[in-house]
């Protein structure tokens, strides 16, 4: 049965689930195709417990970790309300095609209006047909202000 919940990183299960599907994520092709790095995998959780506005939902089947969203609180200066981001979306391989994402998105979106955020935000890359697909199923489109200016871009710069 699934069950899908907020995580709590004291808990060591959710601690030990939400590395192993962001490792599982992180070898993954859209998600870089490397790994974790042992600095990431021993410091993550107890960089995450130190931050405020971090959201982490979990899925279970049965008790094996099954997926994840990681989320951050940001804030609309033009709205003046708090904005939810969505950093990470990871389904485990054996488990996608299920429509588990589309019951962590809905838990995310929940938390986000309890919240009172303004809007929910994601970056997804160009050729992730699915995630594009799921993420349009869950309501998500590109964002522009005025279509003549076109749509935003996401744009980094590695420090």
């Amino acid at each position: 049965m699934l069950r899908i919940t907020r995580a709590d990183l004291n808990l060591s299960t959710h601690a030990q689930a939400f590395i192993d599907l962001l490792n599982t994520y992180a070898h993954d092709p859209m998600g870089g195709g490397d790994g974790l790095s042992d600095f990431a995998r021993d410091n993550l959780v107890n960089q995450l417990k130190q931050r405020a506005g971090v959201i982490i939902v979990l899925a279970f089947e049965d008790d094996e970790p099954v997926g994840l969203v990681n989320c951050f609180e940001g804030f609309s200066t033009f709205q003046c309300k708090p904005i939810l981001n969505i950093h990470d979306v990871i389904v485990a391989p054996a488990f996608r095609g299920r429509g588990i994402s589309t019951h962590l998105l809905t838990e995310v979106e929940a938390i986000a209006r309890q919240m009172h955020c303004c809007k929910l935000t994601l970056e997804v890359l160009e050729h992730n047909e699915v995630a594009k697909a799921a993420y349009r199923k869950a309501g998500f489109s590109g964002y522009q202000l005025d279509p003549a200016y076109g749509q935003a871009l996401f744009w980094e710069k590695k420090l």
